[in-house]
């Protein structure tokens, strides 16, 4: 069996300067290559890795036959963002680590080719039209008699919304997507750099779903702006919540309200979504560190302390309390890290932020840590190294330490029930407390971009179940 074929990537030193995108994706001949590696398993497991259920060996089967059209249309039957999950999915946590050439060596690069796949439609074939939207639109997904329209309202532009309203559309529904922000996108816009997942990239997934006629209601909270009642009242039948985890946690030590020190929302938010890194063009300002800490080991850290570097940081110091063996980012995500600079301190945790002129952080004092028992989640517990206190001198600090629940919505919504811990309960439906209304993504449990994507095409599968009975 030939060896797996790496997707082409820039020189760290020259990506670690711009946003730009750090893997430039398969040629042609590359991806022809590695789909003929694919085994084509009767059986095929790694169909079972994939939350969303894609027909794998189909859209490789089509790539090693050179025709790429129709690959993407086997991967457009269940995802309806290929571009986006080709990008930034674990793959090799989910489908690659059921292929049955990952036991005895590399497996399929089924991420890659799906990217290249999506990536051949954005560039070759008018896919974004109206005309094929509607051929699309009109195909075997719709079932639905068009003189009896029903309105089903999405709350929240993430992947589970996006994910939802595509399907719900497919299906011939009247779908209103509302958003909070001032763009559409949820996490994959505000969240994850530009040099990860292209904004025109994303708007050309979205312009998608416009085209299949789902429309986008942007600058409205729902529960603020409007209440989930209200929308009933405007004739919507159905509402499917998936405002995701904005809520940041906090270290909850001394120092945490000092000048730069961001969470890394706020941060993200400011970089990504309101382009701060190009004011006074764009009217946001963010501050610039030279020596910046990063709190935290998922792959919001990773982007955070790499969006650092490509802001100007001449040092970035990323420190966990764990190893590297227990730090959830993705692997390639802290490869590209330490490639284009980023130095990894693990077994450290901050106790304290130290305060410098005009209240601005000056450093972190940190203490290093020992690993222990496994906890709940399976990993290693730290535990604290008495008298290792130690100071890094640092002018910018960002907490990537992972998300609450959104609170707003539930909190705004009587009846509307939620867990100890915030997230809204569901049952196997995927329905709410409220009848009517269904939820998914983060602010249910879910945790990647494509678990988010599985509930809300599940939910959309149950919305329309229980829309028979208005028809």
């Amino acid at each position: 069996m030939p060896p797996r074929i790496k997707m082409p990537e820039r020189a760290p030193d020259i990506r670690n300067k711009d946003f730009k995108q750090v893997n430039t994706g398969y040629t042609a001949e590359e991806s022809v290559a590695e789909a003929k590696r694919c085994l084509q398993c009767p059986n095929s497991s790694c169909v079972k890795g994939c939350p969303v259920e894609i027909n794998i060996p189909g859209f490789i089967k089509k790539l090693a036959e050179g025709n790429a059209p129709a690959a993407i249309e086997i991967l457009k039957e269940k995802n309806n963002l290929p571009a986006v999950c080709g990008r930034v999915c674990p793959q090799e946590t989910q489908c690659e680590k059921h292929c049955i050439l990952a036991k005895k060596g590399e497996s399929i690069a089924i991420g890659n080719l799906e990217r290249y796949a999506a990536d051949f439609k954005l560039q070759s074939l008018p896919h974004c039209s109206g005309e094929a939207a509607k051929a699309e639109k009109n195909s075997q997904f719709s079932t639905l008699n068009s003189k009896l329209p029903l309105k089903v309202a999405v709350v929240g532009s993430g992947p589970a919304g996006l994910a939802c309203a595509g399907d719900l559309a497919k299906l011939g529904y009247d779908v209103t997507v509302f958003e909070s922000l001032h763009d559409t996108g949820g996490v994959l816009r505000y969240g994850i750099p530009e040099f990860r997942l292209p904004k025109k990239v994303l708007d050309s997934e979205i312009d998608y779903l416009k085209n299949l006629g789902v429309r986008f209601v942007l600058n409205t909270l729902i529960g603020r702006t409007k209440t989930v009642k209200r929308l009933f009242d405007e004739g919507y039948k159905a509402v499917f919540v998936g405002v995701g985890a904005g809520l940041p946690i906090f270290l909850g030590v001394e120092g945490e309200n000092l000048n730069h020190v961001y969470s890394a929302n706020e941060f993200l938010v400011r970089v990504n979504l309101m382009r701060a890194y190009e004011f006074p063009k764009y009217d946001t300002p963010v501050y610039k560190g030279k020596n910046v800490v990063v709190v935290g080991g998922g792959n919001t850290a990773m982007d955070s302390a790499r969006t650092a570097l490509r802001l100007g940081a001449q040092s970035v110091k990323l420190v966990y309390r764990r190893s590297e063996n227990e730090m959830p980012a993705r692997l390639e995500e802290r490869i590209h890290a330490k490639e284009e600079g980023v130095e990894f301190i693990t077994l450290t945790n901050p106790v304290k932020f130290i305060a410098g002129q005009n209240r601005c952080v000056a450093g972190a004092e940190c203490v290093k840590m020992e690993l222990g028992e496994p906890d709940a989640s399976g990993r290693r517990r730290p535990k604290k190294i008495e008298n290792s206190n130690f100071i890094i001198e640092s002018d910018m600090v960002v907490l990537a330490l992972g998300l609450n629940p959104n609170p707003v919505l539930a909190s705004l919504t009587d009846g509307l029930n939620t867990d100890k811990d915030g997230y809204i309960e569901i049952d196997e439906n995927f329905m709410t407390s409220l009848n009517g209304v269904f939820a998914g993504g983060d602010i249910a449990g879910g945790d990647t971009v494509i678990q988010a994507m599985g509930m809300g095409k599940k939910s959309a599968k149950n919305i329309h179940e229980y829309l028979q009975r208005f028809l």
